[in-house]
């Protein structure tokens, strides 16, 4: 608790800064709105204009995303990690891919998905894909040799090698790995729904409120989208803490 609240106090100031600048007129209030329009601006969105909806769509896609790029993410990294054949025809050809920034897989998504909820899905799950696969991999590389010397030794199958030894020994990076792709889902999510601006979103209330020159509406959409990275990171870790209690110091 005590991090958390240090890691607030930066947050805190900076919003005290806003506040003084807007109000002393440091900044033309017209581009930097004061906090108390702000929050008028978030009520008013969130009984007339359907706000929530607009976050409950952007954390289902995210979600959607993320789960598919998980999911995938541990079986690549699986397969990467255990089969050196694998490795060596797939891995140098990852990481080349991996160099390409990944807003720019945008255009090629949307040639192939559209532009709807599949394309930006796709898209969340490419971006959780890369910290999974690479973190999963290097945990089942770690693997004792000793230990794998005695699992064959006590003849294990290979599901029994890879659900007994190889999973549970990777598991703390796979979580390093799934807690960063948790991250980057979340980034993600608001880059597709800003340049895919098909369908509810916080990323489209920020377009609007560009289009508009609305900045109380984007700073809005900003403030909710640091708030909730900084809850899901803070989630993230905490259920990664508690998963790794058993892990000797």
């Amino acid at each position: 608790m005590k991090r958390v609240l240090r890691g607030l106090v930066l947050p805190v100031l900076l919003l005290a800064l806003w506040e003084f600048a807007s109000h002393v007129r440091l900044v033309d209030p017209r581009i930097l709105p004061p906090l108390e329009l702000v929050a008028h601006t978030a009520v008013y969105q969130v009984t007339r204009e359907g706000l929530l909806g607009n976050l409950a769509a952007s954390l289902a896609r995210d979600m959607a995303g993320f789960c598919i790029g998980c999911f995938l993410g541990v079986v690549i990294g699986t397969a990467l990690g255990l089969s050196r054949v694998a490795d060596r025809l797939f891995m140098p050809s990852f990481n080349g891919l991996r160099q390409i920034a990944i807003l720019a897989w945008i255009p090629l998504i949307s040639i192939w998905f559209g532009v709807g909820e599949s394309a930006k899905v796709v898209f969340i799950a490419a971006a959780a894909l890369i910290p999974v696969v690479l973190n999963t991999r290097e945990g089942m590389r770690a693997a004792s040799a000793h230990l794998v010397e005695v699992a064959r030794a006590l003849t294990f199958t290979r599901w029994q090698l890879v659900t007994r030894l190889y999973l549970p020994s990777a598991l703390p990076s796979i979580a390093t790995g799934v807690h960063l792709g948790l991250i980057y889902a979340w980034v993600a999510s608001i880059g597709s729904e800003y340049f895919m601006t098909v369908g509810p979103g916080i990323g489209g209330l920020i377009i609007a409120g560009r289009e508009r020159f609305q900045m109380d509406l984007v700073m809005l959409g900003i403030l909710i989208l640091g708030a909730v990275g900084f809850a899901i990171n803070l989630g993230a870790s905490a259920i990664e803490a508690r998963l790794m209690r058993w892990k000797p110091g």
